[in-house]
């Protein structure tokens, strides 16, 4: 296992299942492209009786995989692993009792792994897939001590609503989850590190903007080329690897991609988000169960996050995109019928790509939070994070803090961070828009609260007259 990355305690997880003296149903699911079926290979390279992995919904054409299909792939994996010739399964119900007498043929006393990927694939529309997926574990293989079930998918929602959350027949029988989450920046430098990549950190955090720490795109960077040629590769020269990434990925994970890619788009358009009434009205979606379930698979699958801006009821929550490479696709690539295949070696100083620096990088902060907590030595304290916005008016100026962290010791840190290629420094100007942001927080405080002002920034801060306003300055290299 000495070609993973990181991923130390789901390895130790999946092997401690693997050597137990019972049955096993483990469901693994992440975002697409995270590195799910990477991860079960290696912690169980060796060990797999039986592996099949669905067709994808949607193929190189267009036409979609059907039930038939499906069938007919699952009966030449049985075929290719030792099952005799026979004939092709009508149902699953059929194609699930042919692997259960296929595991009793190659039974020996030892632990039996089966491995069934992307099985939200397989369950096409009025297939009777989970029926039948019901029947063969609560009939069969849950009476199997030496039978360990692996089942893996991208449709984080589906696997969800029909595996973890089951109400149905899977109800409660799950054994254990895995939620495999993007690498962190860390993970991504020891990654690009294995493969031979040379890059300073200010520019593995420039990847982080784009590609978001999915190791299935870091494994398209070339080694010997810099950051800036890379992006061009993975995006802009003819046959980029990731022109058409964008749409593969709505098209794998749901069965409305469009709809789907209309409420991520409209997210992109402001950072703070926005409430799910502001959603429907704006997509031109009903209110209804289904517009509700839409964001819920969306949620799931690691594209959108709900919060509750700072000072507001739960009647207020906003929901917002956080997908770093959904983001970067829709600033520089989607719509653009002509694109300079050197696209960003030509802009990579520019006004535009200098502004979205900022804001990525604060999104590359909000999902390292647990770093700047550590950081500033408050693990252990209770607290709870959100952004905060107040709209100003012909009397009072508004303001923006897009990291709060409430903190149960009565103190509320106000994040700021700032991408720079040197030490920061405080103008007298943003001096006073820091306090006037503090004053207007604070009447939002109780009295015995009081706000510590925190900067996030690439080197550090320049000693001024008004750098002290800073309780804590904390760089990139703590978020490593």
């Amino acid at each position: 296992m000495s070609s993973i990355i990181g991923r130390d305690t789901e390895i130790k997880e999946l092997v401690e299942l693997y050597n137990s003296d019972k049955s096993e149903f483990v469901a693994v699911y992440g975002r697409r492209r995270v590195g799910k079926t990477f991860l079960i290979d290696e912690a169980l390279k060796g060990k797999i009786t039986f592996r099949h992995a669905g067709l994808s919904p949607v193929d190189e054409e267009g036409k979609k995989n059907s039930l038939k299909d499906q069938l007919k792939h699952f009966y030449f994996s049985l075929q290719m692993q030792g099952m005799k010739k026979s004939k092709c399964p009508s149902s699953w119900m059929e194609a699930f009792f042919m692997l259960s007498q296929l595991l009793e043929a190659k039974d020996n006393g030892k632990r039996q792994v089966v491995f069934l990927d992307e099985l939200p694939w397989m369950d096409t529309p009025r297939s009777g897939f989970i029926t039948a997926f019901e029947g063969f574990w609560n009939t069969w293989g849950c009476h199997r001590d030496n039978l360990m079930l692996v089942v893996c998918g991208s449709a984080n929602s589906w696997m969800l609503d029909n595996l973890v959350n089951s109400h149905g027949g899977l109800y409660g029988r799950t054994t254990y989850e895995v939620k495999l989450s993007p690498f962190k920046l860390g993970e991504c430098e020891q990654f690009l590190k294995k493969k031979g990549i040379r890059m300073s950190r200010y520019d593995i955090v420039q990847s982080y903007m784009v590609l978001g720490g999915i190791p299935y795109y870091l494994g398209y960077m070339k080694k010997g080329l810099s950051l800036a040629q890379n992006i061009d590769l993975l995006f802009f020269e003819k046959d980029a690897k990731l022109r058409n990434e964008y749409d593969r990925l709505f098209a794998s994970v749901f069965s409305n991609p469009e709809q789907m890619k209309r409420i991520v788009g409209f997210l992109g358009t402001r950072r703070m988000g926005y409430t799910r009434q502001e959603i429907l009205s704006k997509v031109g979606l009903d209110d209804n169960g289904l517009s509700s379930k839409m964001l819920k698979a969306l949620v799931a699958s690691d594209f959108i996050q709900p919060y509750v801006p700072f000072g507001m009821s739960k009647h207020n929550e906003h929901y917002k995109l956080t997908d770093p490479f959904c983001l970067f696709y829709q600033k520089f690539v989607e719509g653009c019928t002509e694109i300079d295949p050197k696209f960003w070696i030509h802009n990579v100083t520019s006004q535009s790509v200098s502004s979205w620096r900022g804001f990525a990088f604060e999104e590359v902060c909000l999902s390292h939070v647990r770093q700047i907590k550590q950081a500033i030595n408050i693990l252990d304290v209770s607290s709870s994070q959100s952004s905060w916005a107040l709209r100003g008016d012909d009397d009072t100026e508004g303001g923006q803090i897009d990291l709060l962290i409430n903190r149960k010791d009565n103190v509320v840190d106000m994040c700021e961070m700032k991408f720079y290629n040197e030490d920061y420094t405080v103008t007298k100007s943003y001096h006073a828009k820091l306090v006037h942001r503090e004053n207007l927080l604070q009447e939002l405080l109780p009295k015995r609260a009081s706000v510590h002002h925190i900067l996030v920034t690439t080197y550090g801060l320049k000693y001024n007259e008004h750098s002290g306003i800073f309780q804590h300055v904390i760089t990139i290299d703590q978020l490593f």
